[in-house]
């Protein structure tokens, strides 16, 4: 039984490869969200699917990868943002994940585990039976040799799921006028780390991939990409202006400051690094340096929404709330309320401690739930919001909003069962406490399964 508990656990966690994203980390930014769908649209136009419908999720990892895990959403890893030297590779990766999508590979993915897992089955049965009938070296190759064929079995499904989205990926370029220029310089990049790392390139290593080896990729897309008319096709010149500033300012927040001034040294003065060098000092609890890299970088774009973003969020998390206002207010006008950056101007209002401006931070925060209700963070100021002005039922319920997306299931249960016990029967709210608790339960149940 230890080994069909080893087979089962191998292939069980095959599976789950393709679906990590509830132990990751999902990194919300307005401007680099903007950008990733504006980069995207094209693609997912050609692949015959709705903008509307199709998600760009940013993961804060610093591995290099992307992928796919249910739905209509593709992950990227910040990881890969920061590999990338052009928006084109980045719109090569994205084009590839739709193909995943377009092709049903997530929900194929059961039937490469399946088969996989019957294998390991049969070679256990058969194994037992040797090992009833004395012969326990036997049985134990047999049961290895089972192991072997199911792992085979996987990941040849897994290789023939990847090509399939390559060639699917090429099409979507393809269609949407775009080269496939970056496809190809970022495999070159895959198969640069495969050869810094020793995977070797032989056909005889490729057996034991998930992915095609890099080197067959690239001969196989070359040859599509060459006699593609997009081909020649000049990247967009504003899209990669925008591309570097986000790659930038994604540096800036993740790395330590060292590393970022060594990346973006003071001798650098263009809009990327005065960027990166904001985030740089401001994670270092330098805020003068921060405010004046920020205040050189609106001197150039005084009417820049996301330079007066980082202005306000600066000003706001190093104590100066009232200070915040002006630029966080400026910077949602210019984009229309986008709600993240309203849910920062709405924490901005809640800081300030000043009663007066409650009704509008309640106001705003309303707004930006209802255009995202995927926003932890609005939930819980909009539940401060509340609870200040004695509404506890409301502010209950939307502690349990933010609680059900933190994963804080049975919190959220309890939250939900207190709003549900202090708002009007029947009402709006009142339903929604209900499914609230539903939900969590739900999930705690799955919890229990998986342990």
């Amino acid at each position: 039984m230890r080994l069909l508990a080893r087979i089962l656990a191998l292939v069980a966690a095959l599976s789950l490869a393709a679906q990590p994203v509830a132990a990751q980390s999902i990194l919300r930014d307005a401007e680099t969200e903007a950008l990733l769908d504006e980069m995207a649209a094209p693609l997912i136009e050609a692949a015959g699917l709705q903008p509307g419908n199709v998600d760009i999720v940013l993961i804060n990892d610093s591995s290099i990868n992307a992928f796919v895990a249910g739905g209509q959403a593709v992950y990227i890893h910040t990881g890969l943002i920061d590999a990338a030297d052009t928006a084109n590779e980045v719109q090569g990766v994205i084009a590839h994940e739709l193909g995943h999508i377009t092709g049903g590979h997530i929900i194929r993915h059961a039937e490469g585990a399946s088969a996989a897992t019957n294998i390991s089955l049969l070679s256990l049965l058969l194994g037992v039976g040797a090992a009833l009938a004395g012969a326990g070296e036997a049985a134990m190759g047999v049961m290895m040799a089972g192991q072997q064929a199911a792992l085979g079995k996987y990941l040849a499904f897994s290789r023939v799921q990847e090509s399939s989205a390559d060639a699917a990926g090429a099409e979507y370029l393809s269609k949407a006028g775009i080269s496939g220029r970056g496809s190809l310089a970022f495999f070159a990049k895959l198969q640069n780390q495969e050869f810094r790392y020793g995977y070797s390139q032989s056909d005889e290593a490729g057996f034991a991939r998930t992915h095609p080896l890099s080197g067959d990729r690239i001969a196989r897309l070359r040859e599509v990409y060459h006699a593609d008319p997009a081909w020649e096709a000049p990247d967009d010149a504003e899209l990669q202006r925008r591309f570097e500033r986000v790659k930038a300012k994604l540096f800036g927040y993740q790395k330590t400051p060292q590393r970022t001034l060594q990346a973006y040294p003071e001798t650098m003065t263009d809009i990327p690094a005065r960027y990166a060098r904001a985030y740089a000092w401001h994670k270092d609890a330098q805020m003068d340096r921060a405010l004046a890299e920020t205040d050189a970088l609106l001197a150039i774009a005084p009417n820049d929404p996301y330079f007066l973003e980082l202005k306000g969020q600066i000003l706001l998390e190093s104590g100066q709330p009232q200070a915040a206002l002006e630029p966080l207010r400026r910077a949602s006008e210019l984009t229309r309320n986008q709600p993240l950056i309203a849910s920062m101007f709405g924490h901005a209002l809640i800081a300030t401690e000043d009663q007066a401006h409650f009704e509008e931070a309640e106001r705003i925060l309303r707004a930006a739930v209802a255009r995202d209700r995927l926003n932890p963070f609005a939930w819980y100021q909009l539940g401060v919001v509340y609870a200040a002005r004695g509404d506890m039922p409301r502010a209950r319920l939307a502690s349990a909003e933010q609680q059900v997306m933190s994963r804080q299931y049975a919190m959220a249960i309890r939250s939900a069962q207190a709003a549900e016990a202090g708002l009007p029967e029947g009402s709006p709210d009142w339903i929604r406490a209900q499914d609230i608790a539903l939900q969590a339960r739900a999930a705690l149940e799955r919890e229990r399964e998986r342990r």
